[in-house]
């Protein structure tokens, strides 16, 4: 075989060799699979999960997050969207790297919409970036409202409690909760409380909730009835105009239409409607650490208002 000839052989042997070492690279990098992703759920964003903030009001979030690997961080963005270029040129971010190296977590998240937000549509991003280099990144709708243009701004506007028809304690717009509050066996608790700047339909809930259940509902659809006592529960439907509601109405003659129930700690049933709950099995009464809670919701126009104080119960 002439040199010529021998040297184009081997120069095709070669490149027949190289092209199938790039074949089996490249497949065997298509085949390597992509590392795991994390995944969210019970997603809520904003109060009830209605997707609102209001400028200069405390806002919540809440997701449950498992890794693929192990959690990075956690992080929002709240920018504009495509359609709402008049807007002012208005962002938000925040992160966590508390939830770094966590497997599952749960982001439950209070923090304020700043002062110098602006009204209108935006788009609320949620990103979970995973130590394996996968991330998780959703994209919601989300609306910023000056709280001078809500069509209800409910907030508890006083909050009166007896024991055994003497004083026990009061608390205001303020929301400063007493301290050393203590109930036993036995006593009679009446509980009387006001919301204001509502209209439409709405629902109020007091309950009682052993502190260690770890149960802070912060609107009705998220109560979990196994876990609270129900001490009061009630409604109003179509009120026309913005005014104040409580769970009790008075007859305009120093008298009540309706007058907060009188309640025993240690009774057998709860308050709840339309059919009392048995105070049995997870909630049943015990000595120790309760939370003491109000929870309204508006469900004509999506908004709700909360507020818990701490007391503890004895003689059980």
């Amino acid at each position: 075989m002439k040199l010529a000839q021998t040297f184009a052989l081997h120069r095709l042997l070669l490149s027949i060799c190289l092209a199938a070492l790039i074949i089996v690279s490249s497949c065997s990098e298509d085949d390597e699979p992509a590392p795991p992703a994390p995944t969210v759920s019970e997603l809520e964003i904003g109060s009830g999960n209605n997707g609102i903030g209001v400028i200069g009001r405390d806002f919540h979030l809440n997701a449950e997050v498992e890794a693929g690997d192990k959690i990075e961080d956690v992080l929002i963005k709240i920018v504009q969207r495509a359609d709402q270029e008049y807007l002012a040129d208005w962002s938000f971010e925040l992160s966590w790297e508390e939830f770094k190296g966590a497997k599952n977590a749960t982001v439950h998240k209070h923090f304020d919409i700043p002062e110098d937000a602006v009204e209108g549509f935006y788009d609320f991003i949620l990103i979970v970036n995973d130590e394996n280099g996968s991330s998780y990144e959703e994209t919601f709708d989300f609306e910023i409202k000056d709280p001078a243009n809500l069509p209800v701004d409910p907030y508890l506007y006083t909050w009166y409690t007896s024991k055994n028809d003497a004083y026990l304690f009061f608390v205001n717009e303020s929301l400063e909760n007493p301290e050393g509050v203590t109930l036993t066996k036995g006593d009679t608790l009446k509980s009387d409380v006001t919301i204001k700047d509502v209209k439409g339909d709405g629902t109020i809930y007091l309950v009682l909730i052993k502190k260690d259940q770890n149960h802070l509902p912060e609107t009705v659809d998220a109560i979990d009835f196994s876990k609270v006592i129900v001490y009061d529960k009630f409604e109003h439907k179509d009120q026309e105009e913005v005014d104040s509601f409580g769970n009790i109405i008075y007859d305009g003659q120093g008298g009540y239409e309706r007058e907060s129930p009188k309640f025993s700690i240690g009774a057998s049933e709860d308050n709840n409607t339309p059919q009392p709950t048995p105070i049995q099995g997870d909630i049943e009464w015990e000595n120790g650490a309760y939370y003491f809670g109000v929870i309204y919701t508006n469900s004509t126009y999506d908004m709700s208002v909360h507020h818990y104080l701490e007391l503890n119960l004895e003689g059980f």
